[in-house]
């Protein structure tokens, strides 16, 4: 096996969540950090900003404008960066990726914000029990190495009453949409992500991520299964993107923290 069959089959690899995964993700998302921006904006034809912004309304933040928040998975912290500038807001945030890399390649963003970067695995947050009033993953959790453990470890750091809010790449349910989606997805994006980007397989980790992570209805259950209820989604651009919404209510800790 070249070297190039080698790296193709380590990113189809994270992409089905086998052994390595974790890895992986952390050495991709370093090495492409410095044109993370650009080809975000650039191969959503610049959505993806529109999508973040009714993401973050949906965090419910109005009700304790004063509290802190997480934006986890954070990247280049695109997320807590709009969340902190946003009118009337004045609490703090704190934005979480394990990728030092993007995280530095963000740090120019919180100049002048109330918004803390650190170096942190959504799946071990160095954070006590129920620390935050509201958290937001925009584009990330299927990223994580374990999903389950993820969505319970976000439930711990939650406050009571405190929503989960989760932005995602989606499967569009029209059968036309899901082809030009499927043709745009599998094979432009990975050309133009390794032109830019200057990596040989970053951008063909990220459609196979999406086209493996469980369906809209199978996110709700698991999110339900790690302790949030009233969880509810909708799909976005006709089913390109969908945000998730759950909730922590009173007395789920005891049950959830697992002694943490």
């Amino acid at each position: 096996m070249d070297l190039a069959d080698k790296d193709l089959s380590e990113a189809l690899s994270a992409a089905a969540g086998r052994a390595g995964k974790r890895a992986y993700v952390r050495q991709i998302f370093s090495e492409i950090a410095p044109r993370y921006d650009l080809l975000n904006h650039l191969l959503s034809f610049n959505i993806d900003r529109s999508w973040r912004r009714l993401a973050i309304a949906e965090l419910g933040w109005e009700g304790r404008p004063e509290a802190t928040y997480l934006d986890l998975c954070a990247g280049t912290l695109d997320v807590g960066n709009e969340l902190a500038r946003t009118p009337g807001f004045r609490g703090h945030v704190v934005s979480a990726d394990f990728a030092e890399p993007m995280v530095r390649a963000g740090r120019a963003k919180t100049r002048g914000v109330a918004l803390s970067p650190i170096i942190g695995d959504t799946q071990e947050l160095p954070l006590a029990v129920s620390t935050a009033a509201g958290a937001i993953v925009a584009f990330g959790v299927r990223n994580l190495a374990d999903l389950d453990a993820g969505l319970r470890e976000m439930h711990r750091v939650l406050a009571s009453g405190a929503r989960l809010v989760i932005l995602e790449f989606s499967t569009p349910p029209s059968v036309l949409v899901r082809g030009i989606y499927h043709s745009y997805f599998h094979i432009l994006l990975p050309v133009v992500g390794r032109l830019v980007s200057g990596h040989p397989t970053a951008y063909r980790y990220l459609p196979e991520s999406v086209a493996r992570f469980p369906t809209e209805h199978a996110l709700v259950q698991r999110m339900e299964d790690a302790g949030f209820s009233n969880v509810r989604w909708r799909r976005l651009s006709f089913g390109i993107a969908a945000i998730h919404v759950g909730e922590k209510h009173a007395g789920s800790d005891a049950v959830r923290t697992g002694g943490k």
